[in-house]
């Protein structure tokens, strides 16, 4: 089996590699910008495998010929979630943007390729798709998010995010493509890059730095490990049904402010010896981010019943070895704050 992963030096993405690696017979390749989330160190083993080979394409005339030469066969085409932007200082309107436009290449190119393979490998291909729960918007205090869900995206990023969804689904009705698709609570685990809540707090407060919290800290995420996430969409690449959209969640909601303040009695616990403890003492909530929606929390039957896939991690569990993984792997997160992220706000202007 053959495999292209788009995106995969990123966080989801080299999860998906490095389990494809670790897991199957599977030889991958990995095609990615490298832009400034995208770090080849999150490869870890997987790396330097001989099943895999990293490619970084230019234009999108080199990602269709990536795709080409890399799918000699019958070939599951996997298009992980990417950064929209090249530099960490670029504007919402460019993030918004290029996610579609990056999907409408993986589509077409994907579609030519598709259509000059014979008839049993047309049948053995799959092109998949990963998305997000927040082109659903924002729920109330109850419910969860389904796959039939009406769509009600609120920000730039997840408005491209829905776009890219109707894409997928249109290149499947229209030509016949078969893809797959699904869309994923908030991940957490080793090699997240370090903008996003849990590693920012992790990082900040090993620093003594503030450690800021939008709003109140109130809105609540479905929290899922991205080795559950590469679980469940290898699962869905091997046995979810072409044109199907699969909701993949971790069953564990937590209030923002809870998961900043469980991080701060880990590292508490931890670091007996820190200058920094008690790290809650870091706390500093600021002004909310445009576009913050209240709650997300996905309904994960379909994929539960249908497939047979279930998360192996448990939250206070899996952010305990998260924390303890940032704290061992000091030399890859202080890499990547050298580059180009410094820990700043992104999005905030249009």
């Amino acid at each position: 089996m053959k495999l292209l992963v788009t995106g995969g030096a990123g966080f989801i993405g080299s999860a998906v590699v490095r389990h494809v690696v670790r897991s199957t017979d599977w030889s991958v390749a990995n095609v990615d910008k490298l832009t400034y989330a995208g770090n080849l160190d999150s490869l870890g083993d997987a790396g330097t495998s001989n099943r895999t080979a990293t490619t970084r394409p230019t234009s999108a005339t080199a990602l269709r010929s990536t795709g080409s030469s890399a799918k000699s066969g019958p070939t599951p085409c996997c298009i992980s979630r990417r950064k929209a932007t090249s530099t960490a200082r670029s504007t919402a309107r460019r993030r918004s943007s290029q996610p579609t436009l990056g999907h409408l290449h993986s589509a077409r190119g994907a579609l030519a390729y598709w259509r000059t393979l014979d008839a049993d490998a047309r049948g053995k291909f799959r092109f998949q798709h990963i998305s997000t729960d927040e082109v659903y918007g924002s729920l109330g205090a109850t419910g969860k998010f389904t796959e039939t869900t009406p769509y009600a995206p609120n920000s730039p990023y997840s408005a491209s995010k829905a776009a890219s969804d109707h894409l997928v689904r249109a290149w499947h009705h229209t030509y016949g493509l078969p893809t797959l698709a699904t869309n994923c609570s908030n991940n957490y685990g080793p090699y997240h890059f370090p903008e996003k809540l849990i590693p920012l707090v992790i990082i900040r407060a090993l620093r003594g730095e503030r450690l800021p919290v939008y709003g109140k800290g109130e809105n609540v995420r479905d929290w899922l490990h991205v080795a559950d996430h590469a679980e469940a969409l290898t699962l869905v690449l091997q046995k979810g049904r072409p044109g199907e959209t699969y909701n993949v969640g971790g069953d564990a909601e937590r209030r923002n402010i809870d998961v900043v303040r469980a991080i701060c009695a880990l590292l508490d616990e931890m670091l007996p010896n820190s200058a920094n403890r008690p790290h809650d003492r870091l706390i500093e909530f600021v002004t909310d981010r445009p576009g913050h929606d209240a709650r997300y929390a996905i309904d994960a039957t379909k994929i539960r019943t249908e497939l047979g896939w279930r998360p192996r991690h448990g939250f206070d569990d899996g952010l305990s070895a998260t924390v303890r993984w940032f704290l061992d792997n000091r030399g890859w997160w202080e890499r990547v704050m050298s580059g180009a992220y410094r820990g700043e706000r992104l999005g905030l202007k249009s």
